[in-house]
């Protein structure tokens, strides 16, 4: 049993690299025709040529014809009217079957009965593989035109619908294999074009998934250095002012300094290894420790050794899944992050935080500092906090406190979750 199934296997495993040099060889003659389709029309109608110009000389055609006695010049007028006109069978079937169509009444009509004749055929299925279906009704006339007179002039009683039978017989199986090829050729060229198009749009959604990377890349960068290195400006200037009259506080300050470059550093290659790890699966780099609610205090106490003093209220008890966690926490970050560069050294910031049923959350931030200079046209802070407040459906404003009070605003609301 063992053999058996070795052997087929054996065979199978002979048989398909014959298939594939098959397939190879049929693509390549495509290819060479659809570039040089000439080339191809020349050998083809040479063949036939020759063949209707060796039926003529070695008299074959007077085995089957009704009258023997047609002129030899005749003969071959017929022969090349036959098959020279193959030349251009492809690009214009129409007019070549019209032009064989005198041809063949006169061939009819002479009583040679050439075999040539059956190259109309050839031109039948042409009409079939490239013009309209409708076409056909008019090509089978054509054809058939000639078999009417033979049968009307030389045929026998009784052999009429032998005859036409025959022709009208001829006729569909040269249609039907032009309409098969055709049907054949057109699958594959929509299987292409739909392979075509879904290679479009793979590359499409590629770019767009790199697209929304680097967006999302792009603001994890801007709030990991922008806020640490807003934070150690504000520690390095007020150590620099500590150090005359303080040296303690100078002490506290380069310390902070150092403790809170080393978080951006380890932010920064956490950050770093998940772009590294491209084979990482998904499951894996969900695990990457990402901000949470309960890391707001160490950024506060952040900002707050940078010389912002922050107030904090809260009503209610958070149950926000990691990703609007993550959401809040940015956002109050790059508010606070804001005002530390922007703010002046006399501002100082409120933060109201109010947990709601089923996720929902409204966070305000506020500051008494420089009222509008908080807003960066030309960078990624307030267009990265409000794309992820899109991701959730909330809405985000920021802006100016309303007049006659001093400083800037930013109010979040994320809506309650929806069910999946």
């Amino acid at each position: 049993m063992d053999s058996v199934t070795e052997e087929r296997a054996a065979e199978e495993r002979t048989a398909e690299p014959l298939t594939e040099y098959v397939h190879r060889i049929t693509r390549r003659v495509r290819a060479f025709d659809r570039s040089h389709p000439l080339v191809w029309d020349l050998h083809i109608t040479g063949f036939w040529v020759t063949a209707a110009l060796i039926d003529y000389i070695g008299g074959g055609w007077r085995n089957i014809a009704h009258n023997v006695h047609v002129a030899d010049w005749l003969v071959l007028a017929l022969s090349l009217g036959f098959s020279v006109p193959l030349l251009w069978r492809r690009s214009h079937p129409r007019a070549v079957l019209i032009a064989l169509a005198p041809v063949a009444l006169v061939n009819a009509w002479t009583g040679a009965i050439l075999q040539a004749a059956l190259l109309q055929l050839l031109v039948v299925y042409h009409i079939a593989l490239r013009l309209p279906l409708r076409t056909m009704w008019w090509a089978a006339t054509l054809v058939l035109a000639p078999v009417v007179v033979t049968a009307a002039r030389y045929g026998d009683e009784g052999s009429w619908d032998q005859q036409i039978g025959s022709q009208l017989l001829s006729i569909a199986t040269a249609a039907l294999v032009g309409v098969t090829v055709r049907t054949r050729r057109n699958y594959t060229e929509a299987l292409e074009d739909r392979a075509r198009r879904l290679e479009i749009e793979r590359d499409q959604q590629t770019r767009l998934a790199a697209a929304a990377e680097r967006a999302r890349i792009a603001r994890e960068m801007h709030d990991i250095i922008g806020h640490n290195l807003s934070v150690i400006t504000g520690l390095a200037d007020g150590g620099k002012y500590a150090a005359t009259k303080s040296p303690e506080r100078a002490a506290q300050a380069l310390h902070a300094i150092g403790t809170t470059s080393r978080q951006a550093l380890s932010e920064l290659r956490r950050l770093l290894d998940v772009l590294r790890e491209e084979e990482k699966s998904q499951s894996e780099a969900e695990l990457t420790p990402q901000p949470t609610l309960t890391d707001l205090d160490q950024l506060i106490d952040g900002v707050r050794a940078a010389g912002l003093p922050v107030r904090t209220t809260i009503h209610g008890t958070p149950t926000l899944h990691p990703g609007r966690q993550l959401t809040v926490y940015r956002v109050i970050q790059e508010a606070l992050t804001n005002t530390l560069k922007h703010g002046g050294p006399d501002a100082t910031a409120l933060i109201t935080i109010a947990y709601e049923d089923k996720g929902a959350v409204t966070v305000t931030v506020t500051d008494t500092g420089n009222g509008g200079q908080a807003l960066d046209r030309g960078g990624r802070g307030l267009p990265g906090m409000r794309e992820r407040t899109a991701l959730y459906g909330g809405t985000l404003e920021a802006g100016p406190r309303p007049h006659p009070e001093r400083g800037w605003r930013v109010h979040l609301h994320l809506p309650e979750e929806t069910p999946q």
